[in-house]
């Protein structure tokens, strides 16, 4: 399944915040490619650098999930996102909305704009030898 059949079969009133999330991404993220993959049970569009997961975003029963590994490592920006974002729900690297109130385009770009910023593959490698 591509990207584009996962988004057509989303529930029709998420659509639109869904598609301009992706578009988001493929536009301000030139690093990362976009399949569709199960991971945590469910399938979702995994937005990889090179072979590593760097966003995930999905549809599930009650939100929509925009994972943002990033996010996960730079406590920085999940600080920075929080208070911006009052209608949704965090975790670690994990952003859950139910609506486009939820995710206001402007900041959803902005939080995807800053998480472009950082390589997860370099990251990873600059773990790997502490």
């Amino acid at each position: 399944m591509s990207p584009t059949e996962y988004l057509s079969e989303q529930l029709p009133e998420r659509q639109p915040i869904m598609n301009a999330i992706h578009d988001a991404i493929m536009a301000n993220d030139k690093t990362v490619t976009p399949v569709v993959e199960p991971m945590m049970g469910k399938e979702m569009i995994i937005y990889k650098e090179a072979t590593t997961m760097k966003y995930a975003l999905s549809g599930v029963k009650a939100h929509i999930s925009l994972h943002c590994l990033p996010m996960y490592m730079n406590p920085a920006i999940h600080q920075k996102y929080e208070p911006l974002l009052p209608l949704a729900k965090f975790q670690k690297g994990c952003v859950n909305f139910a609506s486009e109130e939820a995710m206001p385009m402007d900041v959803a770009t902005q939080l995807i704009a800053d998480c472009a910023r950082i390589s997860i593959v370099a990251m990873l490698e600059n773990r790997k030898k502490k």
